[in-house]
């Protein structure tokens, strides 16, 4: 059964940095993208960022902050969260669609705070 493993959320104060990764416990075949989703308490989750291909998209709150990259060969993928703030703060969940599956991580929880 696939994992997805999520690291690098934490602690960190207004303007920091951090950076998510996730790995697939083994090997995943015909990936269609793969994508970070953000949720906090009393809202929907939503998609962060998404990348397929070469191509990549994010939603407007982060860009130009975040960047998200993948090797699907690897089944990994990462998001660069630069200058971050407080509406930053959530439950980050790493998710890789295929032609025939969603797969979902754990989550990973980014607080921003001072």
């Amino acid at each position: 059964q696939v994992q997805l493993v999520e690291s690098g959320g934490g602690l960190v104060q207004p303007g920091g940095s951090l950076r998510l990764s996730c790995l697939a416990s083994t090997r995943i075949f015909s990936i269609y993208a793969m994508g970070w989703y953000r949720q906090v308490p009393g809202k929907e989750r939503e998609l962060v960022a998404r990348i397929r291909r070469s191509t990549t998209n994010y939603a407007d709150s982060v860009k130009g902050r975040f960047t998200i990259s993948g090797d699907n060969a690897k089944n990994t993928v990462y998001l660069q969260m630069n200058s971050l703030n407080v509406e930053d703060t959530g439950v980050y969940y790493c998710n890789i669609v295929t032609t025939r599956e969603a797969y979902w991580g754990q989550g990973t929880q980014v607080t921003v705070s001072s």
